[in-house]
């Protein structure tokens, strides 16, 4: 059975507080984009997983794919698969490839051997093994507050629309992102977004932008230039290092020394 995750872009990333637990509430919009990964999971006599694609650093033993399978292995008692992950979307990019391989892992063994998990089950499952997981069981624009966990439906169709991706090679752990910020209420009203409010870039701010770019100014150079090409909007997403640039018409390429991608939504 093959299946192809794909990433998803914040739209505005509020860091509202601390929680007890040293993990932080956030408010943001996930909105999935058709940059994918490719995901095959066949059953078999003893359990196998394999990649290729883009080349992942750690230790396959401790990849999400392995851990979702692991975690229906364990609570389902299926049997073994031969797994192969082909990567395309960049990893430490703040596009939550990792996350949509897990949680496309279990909805596929999920069909693949009729376990009739719901999605609330799903979620709940997910949620044990990264805080943006939960979002892609459904796949769909959601209002995302809590931990990322606490997912509401939400009125947005950016289908007319393009979007360049810009990643330039260089990788931010959710650690190094966290350090320098500062939480707080922000006074955007996400569950009230409209394509008009999306215009004012002020009102929808990604708040590890201030963390990361004084390390990585290039990032901010490159969102500098998205606009200046006419990018109507244009942010990091989720812990960086992707830029990205909303366009009303399709724009070009330009960065040909980084990894660059242009998407009609």
């Amino acid at each position: 059975m093959i299946v192809f995750p794909n990433a998803k872009i914040n739209i505005g990333l509020n860091i509202t507080e601390k929680r007890k637990d040293g993990l932080h509430n956030l408010e943001s919009i996930f909105y999935p984009i058709n940059w994918i990964d490719i995901l095959e999971i066949n059953k078999s006599d003893v359990f196998e997983f394999t990649t290729s694609g883009l080349a992942i650093d750690s230790n396959l033993k401790n990849n999400l794919v392995v851990k979702a399978y692991n975690l229906i292995r364990d609570n389902y008692k299926i049997t073994p698969c031969k797994i192969h992950l082909h990567k395309q979307i960049p990893m430490g990019a703040g596009l939550g490839g990792g996350s949509a391989d897990a949680s496309f892992t279990l909805t596929t063994l999920n069909i693949l051997f009729n376990l009739k998990i719901s999605n609330n089950e799903l979620e709940a499952l997910a949620g044990t093994l990264g805080s943006d997981c939960p979002f892609f069981i459904q796949n769909k624009p959601k209002l995302t507050k809590g931990k990322g966990e606490l997912l509401s439906d939400i009125k947005i169709d950016l289908s007319e629309f393009y979007i360049k991706l810009i990643n330039p090679n260089i990788h931010i752990s959710t650690k190094e992102a966290f350090k320098g910020i500062t939480p707080k209420i922000n006074a955007t009203y996400f569950s009230n977004f409209s394509i008009d409010l999306l215009t004012h870039d002020s009102l929808f701010v990604n708040d590890f932008e201030s963390s990361v770019f004084p390390k990585h100014p290039i990032l901010k150079e490159i969102k500098y230039k998205l606009q200046s090409e006419g990018a109507f909007y244009s942010s990091m997403s989720g812990t960086g290092s992707t830029i990205y640039g909303l366009f009303k018409n399709k724009p070009q390429l330009t960065f040909s020394n980084f990894i660059e991608k242009i998407i009609k939504l």
